[in-house]
């Protein structure tokens, strides 16, 4: 009976691809969703001031509902230490600590809004697994992008240093900046088009420097993103050749046949 009810508990709690299992989860999620509201509305001087013990029993219902979530989890899992110690494992026992840590520590139940980060088990419900080629496609296309990026940032930060001298020898502490690191924080602030407007330029000369400095922010922030799309469109015209025989993939596009058992390759590149 005890095997029959964690098998049972299992399939539901930890499977998606039955009713009972797919209703688990959406409700999950829902609850998921709304504690987190509850903890952000309850920031909320006006709200927690008119709904104080209203929001306090939400926080203490849904701590509850999510412990008991826990232990049906480490009851019911084939190895409970593994479980336990999986990213989702981590995830959930830190969805359910603050509240019980707020008891010797005032103010830390805020930090329940690390429950968002369960939702990733939205993924398993839509069954959007199937998109992960997709991201592992952008995923490899970053990294074979990283040296070009890493120049561009080294670059970046010269051109910051640079117009921060720039901009503390024309406009000087009279001015606001104060320091080479204050003005590299302006540089920062203008070069990504930001502009909040707590130091500004008040020279002529300075002023000029500004509008240069909006004007090359336009054109960096258009590099990054050419350098990624550029590989995602040659990683998308390099179609694999694969052997008909062996199965071997890696072969050039100009192939006639294949580099480790020799066989003819076939005319279509997908092999």
């Amino acid at each position: 009976m005890r095997s029959s009810l964690r098998d049972r508990l299992y399939i539901i709690i930890f499977k998606s691809d039955t009713p009972a299992g797919k209703l688990f989860d959406v409700v999950l999620i829902g609850a998921i969703v709304a504690s987190v509201v509850a903890v952000m509305l309850e920031t909320m001087e006006a709200v927690r001031v008119d709904y104080a013990a209203e929001l306090y029993a939400l926080e203490w219902g849904f701590t509850i509902l999510f412990s008991i979530e826990y232990g049906l989890r480490l009851y019911c899992a084939r190895d409970w230490r593994r479980y336990a110690t999986s990213f989702y494992g981590v995830i959930d026992l830190l969805a359910i600590l603050p509240t019980y840590v707020s008891l010797l520590f005032p103010g830390a139940q805020y930090f329940l809004v690390v429950r968002l980060i369960r939702t990733l088990r939205v993924f398993r419900v839509l069954k959007l697994a199937e998109y992960l080629a997709e991201a592992d496609t952008l995923a490899r296309a970053m990294r074979a992008s990283r040296r070009k990026i890493s120049v561009f940032i080294l670059a970046v930060v010269t051109l910051i240093v640079i117009l921060g001298s720039l901009m503390y020898l024309i406009e000087g502490p009279k001015n606001g900046f104060t320091s080479i690191p204050t003005s590299m924080y302006w540089a920062v602030v203008t070069l990504t088009t930001v502009g909040y407007g707590d130091i500004s330029p008040q020279t002529t000369p300075g002023r000029f420097l500004s509008a240069v400095v909006m004007i090359i922010g336009y054109a960096i922030i258009a590099v990054p993103t050419g350098i990624v799309t550029a590989e995602l469109t040659r990683r998308r015209d390099q179609r694999p050749v694969r052997c008909p025989d062996c199965g071997s993939p890696g072969h050039d596009d100009n192939a006639d046949f294949c580099k480790f058992c020799g066989s003819e390759l076939s005319p279509d590149p997908a092999g």
